[in-house]
């Protein structure tokens, strides 16, 4: 068949994949604000909340990262854990002037009477005044239950915005940053679209001293797919520019419930998003939410230089791990993309998925060695590395031997033998029943073993 009865297709593949490379264009020259949330994202939902030692560790890794803009509470009517922090910092001479807190717009609902919601200071920024946080993220919901919008309408709501940002910035700080939250966005922006895009307006048409910092939402639900936050993000942004706030902030929050929270984070940073707010690791509500960390590395991934020269890159998946344990005791799921113990394994043939000069090694990035992953699917090139990695040097570390060794894998799976191969005893012992001599490194391991069964198994295998 002629190659000109393709043309056609050929010619719509190109057409469509020419959105894509902009895509890519777009989130290489990205310059990423982050608003960390760390502290709080990863307590939400947890079965053990964090301590205040707790919340001193992850303060560290997050500063360790050189995020500067931190979210550490959001404040209630009780003394929460994160005000006795909150108070710790400043006894520290800790930098507060870019620390933030969550508060709601209004604390009760009244409805009609904005009178009682101008008065009614809600408690959230009380207490941003009393302990000293300067930054606010104060929170929304525009498709409320509780509220009647008839009588609450949206210029009612975009009136108490107002009021809010002069009280913030009169009785907190002038110079305060002040994020809006619009916090059911996809439900809202589906059902009442003209709610949303009526306060997008109005605190963008603000003069340029009383406007906020920006605009945040999130997908709290995690249901809504990539391309449809792509196009709301797109939406916002596009209004934000029209009305003259081109600098303002617009930053991203997606919960994980069905996987697609990474993807649509990355979409809507190049659909107009210029930020995330997010912890360093996916712990938070729902099953969990799109982590700062894996975010970051994508971008870098894609050669983004910008990430690089404002954030300690290489140290976040340390960062990530040591958040997630402090969080919740254990390390990462081994399988956790980019941060958890086996996501630098390489599984085929070497020469077939090692990055090549131009390709992005996350391994390398990292300073850490892959490690081989022992099945009947690693090369005997791979064997031989991973032979080397654990016991150093040997002449008996041939491809020859490996070969064997994977012949041997074979033998015990046809014989219903289901053994590991992965660990240092493991492997040691593969290479004794397929013929090799313990070296005396593999020797050296026999006085590190605990059980006399693993001893034994070590130096005279299972036959």
């Amino acid at each position: 068949m002629s190659n000109s009865k393709f043309c056609q297709q050929i010619n719509d593949m190109y057409e469509g994949i020419k959105e894509f490379s902009f895509t890519r264009e777009k989130l290489r020259n990205l310059d990423l604000f982050v608003l960390d949330n760390s502290i709080r994202e990863t307590t939400v939902g947890q079965l053990r909340s964090h301590t205040i030692d707790n919340k001193w560790a992850i303060y560290n890794e997050v500063k360790r990262i050189g995020f500067k803009h931190i979210i550490v509470e959001s404040f209630s009517h009780m003394t929460r854990i994160g005000d006795t922090f909150i108070r710790q910092l400043k006894e520290k001479g800790e930098d507060m002037s870019c620390m933030y807190a969550f508060t709601e717009l209004v604390e009760k609902i009244h409805n009609d009477d904005i009178e009682k919601y101008k008065n009614e200071i809600p408690v959230g920024l009380q207490k941003c005044k009393e302990l000293g946080i300067n930054n606010t993220i104060i929170e929304v919901d525009l498709l409320c239950p509780r509220n009647n919008y008839t009588k609450f309408t949206i210029e009612k709501i975009c009136e108490l915005f107002y009021e809010r940002f002069k009280w913030i910035r009169k009785h907190v700080s002038q110079d305060s940053r002040i994020f809006i939250n619009l916090r059911d966005l996809p439900d809202a922006i589906t059902q009442k679209p003209s709610r949303v895009f009526k306060l997008v307006n109005y605190v963008s048409s603000l003069n340029a001293k009383d406007r906020p910092f920006g605009i945040v939402f999130e997908d709290p639900k995690g249901n809504s797919l990539p391309g449809e936050i792509g196009v709301w993000t797109a939406a916002i942004r596009k209004e934000m520019d029209r009305c003259g706030f081109s600098e303002g902030k617009l930053l991203i929050h997606i919960h994980q419930r069905w996987g697609f929270q990474d993807l649509a984070q990355l979409e809507a940073l190049s659909k107009g998003a210029n930020g995330i707010w997010a912890g360093l690791c996916e712990e938070g509500a729902a099953i969990g939410h799109a982590s700062s960390t894996v975010t970051i590395m994508n971008l870098v991934s894609m050669g983004n230089t910008k990430v690089l020269d404002s954030f300690n890159c290489t140290k976040l998946r340390k960062a990530a791990q040591n958040v997630t344990k402090i969080t919740t005791g254990r390390p990462p799921h081994p399988k956790q993309v980019v941060y958890g113990e086996r996501a630098l394994d390489m599984v085929f043939g070497m020469e077939q998925f090692t990055p090549n000069k131009k390709q992005f090694n996350m391994a390398e990035f990292f300073g850490e060695q892959p490690v081989m992953r022992m099945s009947t699917l690693a090369s005997p090139a791979m064997i031989v590395k991973r032979l080397q990695n654990l016991f150093g040097e040997d002449p008996q570390f041939t491809e020859e031997r490996a070969q064997r060794m994977k012949e041997v894998m074979l033998e015990d799976l046809h014989a219903n033998r289901k053994e590991e191969y992965m660990s240092a005893v493991g492997l040691a012992v593969l290479f004794r029943r397929s013929g090799g001599k313990l070296t005396e490194k593999m020797r050296d391991l026999v006085d590190k073993v605990q059980s006399v069964f693993e001893k034994a198994i070590l130096l005279f295998g299972k036959d």
